[in-house]
């Protein structure tokens, strides 16, 4: 089941800021051509915004330009997270593909 939030919004801090809650859930990271990486979190703007001012890291130099994000309890998180994995296929998700 793909994410229940849909909409791409742009990887920029301001939009973050603006459009992701800091609340529980999983969220999802892309560029113009593939799914980089889906993560869970406690908090999905804080986990977001570290993504953001971490330079040099594989995400990084894959240039992620958008993000989505679904509210769930901490109960679900990782359920949920899997299931996105094995639905997108995100390349940071699969360890060998983001290496340096």
């Amino acid at each position: 089941m793909p994410f229940g939030e849909t909409m791409p919004r742009s990887f920029l801090a301001s939009a973050v800021r603006m459009y992701a809650p800091a609340i529980s859930g999983v969220y999802g990271i892309s560029n113009a051509g593939e799914w980089l990486y889906i993560g869970s979190a406690e908090n999905i703007q804080d986990a977001l915004m570290r993504h953001l001012v971490e330079a040099g890291t594989n995400l990084a130099k894959r240039l992620p330009t958008g993000f989505v994000y679904e509210v769930c309890d901490q109960s679900q998180r990782s359920r949920r997270q899997d299931e996105l994995v094995r639905e997108y296929e995100p390349v940071c998700n699969r360890h060998w593909s983001c290496q340096s």
